[in-house]
């Protein structure tokens, strides 16, 4: 299944795409949270579509795609799990992975708008793979870990390198800016994933490729950092883990290139869909 969630800001509707139509499942009577996943919400869905799928209304035009979750309890993000990026950043390949936190209130829709932080001039972009986890992990064996799993789906891990890098303390402050963790539009069932060890990722800036990895080339891949992580602390249903971005951020050009108002962001993954942003400054208001 493909899920997604679309309208207003704040007042999104959940969505499926069945039989290749984007249809609206708000009769299901349930959004995509935490308490969907935790009480085997996919497969509930699931039969409800087997059973009502075909008189679902279709959406013929969705103006705008939300996260396709409800806000998680919790953005993970593991660092420098690219080779090829680590290189570039200049750091060395870490032994286990790098955590850091992402703060839930940069969730934002795939195509809003990137709001660029009041202060900033080092506002950088990183297509990432993102996990959504399923039902609660706790001390998960790493060959247990893929029944924990919801998910996945396109994440940019928007950050202010200055903030992230040079303003002291953890990378969280360079990483939390509203809208700087748009996901979606879609979360993609582990059944329509083709090869989760191959697959390519994307992102251009005014149309100029920056980056065009594959998750091949993760340090870590996604079974060992789900099993990693419910070692340290307990991964609730919804959410997620933002596995690493591969080269070609901005950071690493030479000389380093940031966003600027009126940049166009696009990205994509193999089968997970696209996203588009326009940045603009921050106008306080």
């Amino acid at each position: 299944m493909k899920l997604f969630r679309f309208g207003n800001d704040g007042q999104e509707k959940p969505g499926v795409v069945f039989n290749g139509k984007d249809v609206d499942v708000s009769s299901f009577g349930e959004d995509f949270g935490e308490k969907f996943f935790e009480t085997d919400g996919l497969n509930r869905l699931q039969k409800f579509l087997n059973e009502k799928g075909s008189s679902l209304p279709v959406i013929s035009n969705i103006t705008r795609y939300g996260s396709p979750i409800l806000r998680p309890s919790k953005i993970i993000c593991i660092g420098l799990n690219y080779a090829d990026h680590a290189k570039e950043s200049n750091m060395e390949l870490p032994k286990e992975p790098i955590v850091f936190f992402k703060s839930t209130t940069a969730l934002t829709g795939p195509n809003d708008k990137l709001v660029i932080p009041k202060g900033s001039s080092q506002t950088d972009w990183e297509v990432e793979l993102a996990v959504i986890i399923g039902k609660k992990a706790s001390y998960v064996s790493e060959a247990d870990a893929s029944k924990y799993v919801a998910g996945y789906a396109l994440h940019n891990d928007y950050s202010e390198r200055e903030f992230q890098l040079h303003r002291g303390g953890q990378w969280v402050k360079g990483k939390s800016a509203d809208s700087f963790a748009p996901i979606g539009p879609y979360l993609v069932t582990p059944d329509e994933v083709k090869d989760l060890d191959n697959t390519r990722l994307w992102l251009k800036v005014n149309g100029k490729t920056m980056q065009d990895g594959t998750t091949a080339n993760l340090v870590f891949k996604v079974p060992f950092l789900v099993s990693y992580l419910s070692q340290f602390m307990t991964l609730l249903p919804g959410d997620v883990i933002s596995t690493g971005t591969p080269a070609g951020v901005g950071l690493g050009m030479k000389p380093p290139l940031y966003l600027k108002a009126g940049d166009v962001i696009e990205l994509g993954i193999e089968g997970m869909g696209e996203q588009k942003q326009t940045a603009v400054a921050y106008s306080g208001k």
